[in-house]
């Protein structure tokens, strides 16, 4: 089956479980065909674990999932080596990034540190511990979760980590007649003892291939690092976009499209992405930080002032 087949499969299984949020959920599976990483950020109880849960329960593959506390180590995730009495040898014990779906579930209870430790592992697919690289298995897919709200035993995302996660998105609460229909699916208890595996890992390397041959057009790629580029000197911004939110971006775009059916990019899968690309990648002044959803609004400002360019987004140059 092709990526748009599976991406469908993958969404029709998550919504047994997860309900009424299918812009969410199709934004999920675009950030793991894209290779990239999720960070799902929401009061408690909208859904975050369940939703990687249940992901992780769609793709025939190993999945772990990790609690970040405060007296969480490094080696815990990237794991240690030890010496072994028995046969008078040091040992490679592997840590919980060794699998191929990793819920770091409330991330921010973790100290920076601890973090840190999943750096390496998220931007180059690999861990080293004393001297020794280890390559992860593939596909490798990060879904964090974390509270905005709760500041108490907490340690903000340092820059560094929120820019390594393609995508920041919030599920937020459901309508009456989405809670209607929750109710009913979770009345029976365990609501993922109805989910099965409907791919499997080598299906979804697939489909990260089949991204990479989605078409984007030169002028749509200008489009994306003149946003970028705009971000920076944007009022009350100290820090605008990096690099590798241009090429998030343009990977991200590419996986919407693929699951959209399309061959190439269009400039409305670069508008939808954006935000979501962007807002978490924002670094702003003090006076402009405590500002609620300052970073949305610049960036909305953005999509609707940087001009569009208009061509035959099929055509190859």
């Amino acid at each position: 089956m092709n990526g748009a087949e599976l991406a469908s499969k993958l969404t029709e299984n998550i919504e047994k479980v997860i309900i009424g949020k299918r812009r969410e959920t199709e934004l999920v599976i675009s950030a793991l065909f894209a290779g990239g990483s999720v960070l799902a950020e929401d009061v408690p109880g909208t859904g975050k674990t369940m939703l990687a849960r249940s992901l992780a329960a769609s793709v025939g593959s190993e999945f772990k999932r990790i609690q970040f506390t405060p007296d969480l180590l490094p080696g815990d995730l990237t794991g240690i080596t030890y010496f072994n009495p028995k046969d008078s040898e040091f040992v490679f014990r592997r840590g919980a990034v060794f699998t191929n779906i990793l819920l770091a579930d409330e991330l921010n209870r973790a100290t920076p540190r601890t973090q840190s430790a999943l750096l390496e592992a998220m931007e180059e697919k690999q861990v080293t511990v004393d001297g020794t690289t280890y390559k992860l298995a593939a596909p490798f897919f990060v879904i964090a979760t974390q509270n905005p709200v709760e500041t108490q035993g907490t340690y903000p995302l340092p820059e560094a980590q929120l820019d390594r996660f393609m995508i920041r998105l919030s599920l937020g609460y459901p309508t009456a007649e989405e809670y209607i229909r929750l109710i009913n699916t979770h009345s029976s208890g365990n609501a993922l003892a109805d989910i099965s595996a409907v791919c499997t890992a080598e299906d979804v390397i697939l489909a990260q291939h089949e991204c990479e041959q989605i078409y984007i057009h030169p002028d749509l790629a200008a489009y994306i690092v003149r946003l970028a580029e705009e971000s920076r000197s944007a009022d009350g911004v100290v820090l605008g976009l990096s690099t590798r939110a241009i090429l998030s971006a343009v990977r991200m775009a590419r996986a919407y499209a693929l699951i959209r059916s399309r061959s190439f990019v269009t400039p409305e899968d670069i508008k939808l992405i954006f935000p979501y690309i962007a807002c978490h990648r924002l670094i702003l002044s003090g006076g402009y930080r405590h500002k609620h959803n300052y970073a949305s609004e610049t960036v909305n400002r953005l999509l609707s002032t940087v001009p569009v360019p208009s061509e035959d987004w099929s055509a190859r140059v």
